[in-house]
């Protein structure tokens, strides 16, 4: 992510505003949110262990330490300095996940830690903690909050637990929820920045988006990764190129006999040739040819030899003179005076 360009130095400007603190207020701010040369942000156990004092008591020194610093005349003076924080942000949607807008704000850890300090002291900025629904997020309007979580949650409930959703079909089907949102906030990337807020639904590696629980989202294991390589592909692959593609798409290495042996076990998959495999949902048929023209005979009645090759062929990744040596067999299929076969 590009970072936006701002005309104050953080590190600066959060020196001067701990200035105003006894040394151990400053010191507890300090190691609490990473504001030192190590950038390491401390719990509060941790910071109460290295002093001595409970957790709680740390607790009551951070709240102290904000409210003296936001009472002081430097914090009065930085009031431009937020407001272009507050700009940033309006920019990014007005809603933003920390991590986000963190990132965009500077590239540099330690920078971004002093930034989120700033976010913390100043009162145009709500913190939305991490919830059962959503990721940590800050955000200048309650009104514009409400409203995206409110159709992101109407959004979770409308999708099917196995439904994968290209990206720009799912930025429309957002849009659908979303109501008396400003329409400036309404283009593909703050649309995005805004579905990244949930933790309930998620995007898978290939960029589909779909329910974060199922299995085509947060794929687990060689079966989750060859369906989303094969549903991807869109046509049938052999085993072979299904491991390749496993390796190139999700950084993982998958043995060609292991990958072979878990699409045999896999209802989702079908063998549609020699070591070629198609997705079930495609509408492959299974088994030997013998038995797809056996099938086909049935649905269909009597079919010319044109006419079950072009039907089998639909069905299966076979030599069309496999299935006429198939039809020779009268054990399994005879022929009329017109021409036509049907099952013996």
């Amino acid at each position: 992510m590009s970072t936006v360009n701002i005309s104050f130095k953080p590190k600066q400007i959060t020196k001067q505003l701990l200035s105003v603190l006894p040394k151990r207020a400053s010191d507890v701010i300090t190691k609490r949110y990473g504001l030192g040369t190590e950038a390491k942000k401390m719990t509060l156990e941790a910071i109460g262990e290295s002093y001595g004092i409970t957790r709680e008591r740390v607790r009551q020194i951070e709240n102290f330490a904000l409210a003296t610093i936001r009472k002081s005349d430097l914090f009065k003076e930085q009031a431009s300095m937020f407001e272009e924080l507050r700009t940033i942000m309006i920019g990014m949607g007005g809603l933003v996940p920390e991590h986000d807008f963190l990132a965009k704000a500077s590239s540099d850890k330690s920078t971004q830690n002093h930034i989120h300090f700033l976010l913390v002291l100043g009162d145009l900025f709500i913190k939305h903690k991490e919830d059962n629904d959503f990721t940590h997020r800050w955000s200048v309007d309650n009104d514009t909050t409400e409203k995206v979580h409110d159709s992101l949650r109407k959004l979770y409930a409308s999708l099917a637990d196995d439904e994968l959703i290209e990206e720009s079909k799912m930025v429309d089907k957002f849009l659908t929820h979303l109501k008396d949102v400003s329409e400036e906030y309404k283009n593909e990337e703050i649309l995005r920045r805004w579905l990244s807020l949930s933790k309930k639904i998620g995007k898978n590696p290939m960029g589909d988006w779909g329910v974060a629980s199922s299995p085509n989202v947060s794929a687990r294991g060689v079966r989750d990764y060859a369906f989303l390589v094969l549903r991807k592909h869109g046509s049938p692959m052999h085993f072979t190129e299904v491991a390749r593609a496993i390796g190139e798409h999700f950084d993982k290495r998958a043995h060609i006999a292991t990958t072979h042996n878990e699409l045999i076990k896999d209802k989702r998959f079908v063998l549609v040739g020699r070591g070629l495999y198609a997705l079930s949902e495609w509408g492959y048929s299974t088994g030997v040819v013998r038995d797809v023209i056996s099938e086909i005979i049935k649905k269909s009645g009597p079919l010319t030899r044109e006419e079950i090759v072009e039907k089998v062929m639909r069905e299966r990744y076979v030599k069309p003179n496999t299935i006429l040596v198939n039809l020779q067999n009268p054990k399994y299929f005879k022929k009329n005076k017109e021409g036509k076969y049907s099952v013996a």
